[in-house]
């Protein structure tokens, strides 16, 4: 399996996850409309072995830059191709017939050398740089027929003309848009404004009528435009050469390069990222100040990071490090993980059977069980933040996400976004107590949210729906559940009884601990209908069918 490839991980009301699975896109996705909540995955390549040199990023730069230059240029010759055809019989009517031949041959290569850019398999840097040279090589030669042409043509007709703005444009195109060092934008330009040159002295060699006073003064002024284009265009490329190292250094995070963007919350960004030194994929989240809300905020939030830092549970989340950036920013760096979070995997393929809602549940429990141990209650459960995940050959393997952390309210399904930092948790799972205000909810306010993930993943809708988070959260704190079995017959009695016990209104009646959820779970009828062997069996099917 592929474990680059990426899909929703929960970043407060985005989610954005790390897929192992091979995808193809698909469209009709439900969802506030982030990029999470689409199911069109595109895949993201971590460059084994990268540097400081920018290789990768050059690469993504140069192709993207040269697709849109290329473009720029087939669509600007097809203009000008039609524009001499209709004037006056063309390059033919003029003597020379070939021009227009090879104006066409070289906008259809430069076309299709768009086109082929616009495509998604994948190009090295060296194979971009040989089509950087036809890109702008076919014009250069181009250019240079053009004002052999209108030269000759200036002179038959008593006037003294070199066409400087073509050439112009190209150093210019070819200085803002593609990436390059100083030495090698020295060299390429030089070539570019040489050739021109070199062909006018070479021209009025070899035609003395051409080399007159007012000639030479109108030659003068070209050659003066052209070294002092390439000169600005030189320096405009060490510039942007400049800035883009500033913005990469920019992006490193310590000994992590930050490599793409993959998910905007209400207090941060999530970046997938890579370890310098052991070029290890990780995820990076980034908590800036001005999202925070306050300082107290924000010192209550790395309080928290280090001490889920300290959770070793290997059904929770591994954080690898955390620390600040000079500009307060703070961030923590976690594991990479293939898989989906079980919010996508219902959505993706209805209610789950009851063996395996049981058998993620349980690994949940042991996760939380270890955090209040700590002294942490997650405060927001939910379908998103449980990830079954793949680690070392093993499927199912249950990652229980963001512990600790304080989030604002997120939006899911028809409930709408309150203030940032009014409420703890997620309307849709979030208990009683939460939906009442109560500023420290116990343990068993995560049982009661993962009992409404439970019903989730069994009949594929939360115990509560509203079209506002208000009448949510009323439900969850004054409304009966209605059972699980009358959206979803199949359901066990014992597993239900569970469920209900774990949403029961008053902390009293709930399950005491994690562990007592545990042992109920285990002790249903269901316990044994789902196995590593089967979780495996299924991701399987599941990727065969996707490539299929």
């Amino acid at each position: 399996m592929d474990s680059t490839s990426p899909t929703p991980f929960d970043s407060s009301h985005t989610e954005v996850t790390l897929d192992a699975t091979p995808r193809i896109q698909q469209s009709g996705d439900s969802g506030s409309g982030s990029a999470a909540q689409c199911s069109a995955i595109h895949q993201v390549a971590l460059v084994e072995g990268t540097g400081p040199e920018l290789t990768q990023e050059t690469v993504n730069l140069l192709r993207g830059r040269l697709r849109l230059a290329s473009m720029l240029l087939a669509g600007g010759f097809g203009a000008f191709l039609l524009k001499a055809l209709l004037e006056s019989g063309g390059f033919a009517g003029k003597g020379f017939p070939g021009l227009a031949w090879f104006h066409l041959v070289t906008t259809c290569v430069i076309g299709l050398i768009a086109w082929k850019l616009c495509r998604q398999c994948p190009i090295s840097l060296g194979w971009l740089r040989t089509l950087e040279v036809v890109v702008f090589g076919l014009p250069c030669v181009l250019f240079l027929c053009l004002q052999y042409v209108i030269v000759l043509e200036s002179c038959r007709r008593g006037f003294y003309f070199a066409p400087a703005g073509m050439w112009l444009l190209l150093i210019f195109l070819y200085a803002l848009f593609i990436p390059n060092t100083l030495r090698r934008a020295t060299v390429v330009i030089g070539v570019i404004a040489a050739v021109p040159i070199v062909l006018l002295v070479v021209m009025l060699v070899r035609y003395p009528e051409l080399a007159n006073v007012e000639a030479v003064e109108e030659y003068s002024s070209f050659v003066l435009m052209i070294v002092l284009s390439a000169v600005a265009g030189v320096f405009g490329v060490d510039t942007i050469g400049t800035l883009r190292r500033e913005a990469f250094e920019a992006r490193q995070l310590g000994q992590y390069r930050l490599k793409e963007r993959i998910g905007v919350g209400g207090m941060g960004e999530v970046y997938l990222a890579e370890h310098q030194l052991l070029k290890r994929a990780c995820v990076v989240k980034l908590i800036r100040p001005d999202k925070a809300g306050d300082p107290k905020t924000l010192a209550r939030f790395q309080r928290e990071v280090r001490a889920t830092a300290k959770l070793t549970h290997w059904n929770t989340v591994e954080i690898f490090d955390y620390g600040s950036t000079e500009d307060g920013t703070f961030y923590y760096v976690m594991e990479l993980l293939p898989g989906m979070s079980l919010k996508e995997l219902v959505e993706r393929d209805g209610p789950l059977p009851p063996g395996r809602v049981i058998y993620l549940l349980r690994q949940a429990c042991d996760a939380l069980a270890e955090a209040h141990a700590a002294g942490l209650v997650h405060r927001d459960i939910k379908p998103g933040n449980v990830f079954a995940a793949q680690r070392g050959g093993v499927y199912d393997v249950v990652k229980v996400l963001d512990f600790g952390l304080v989030k604002p309210m997120i939006e899911a399904e028809s409930v709408q976004l309150t203030a940032d930092g009014s409420i703890t948790g997620s309307p849709l799972y979030m208990s009683p107590e939460q939906a009442l205000g109560e500023t420290d909810p116990c343990p068993c306010s995560d049982i009661y949210s993962l009992g409404a993930v439970a019903y989730f993943l069994l009949t594929g809708r939360p115990p509560f729906e509203g079209d506002k988070p208000i009448k949510v959260m009323i439900a969850h704190a004054h409304q009966e559940v209605e059972p699980p079995s009358r959206h979803n017959p199949t359901i066990p009695a014992d597993l239900e009884q569970v469920i209900l016990r774990c949403l029961a209104k008053s902390p009293k009646d709930r399950f005491p601990d994690a562990p007592s959820l545990e042992r109920a779970l285990a002790a249903c009828s269901d316990v044994g209908g789902w196995s590593r062997e089967e979780a495996a069996a299924w991701w399987n099917r599941r990727r065969e069918a996707l490539t299929v």
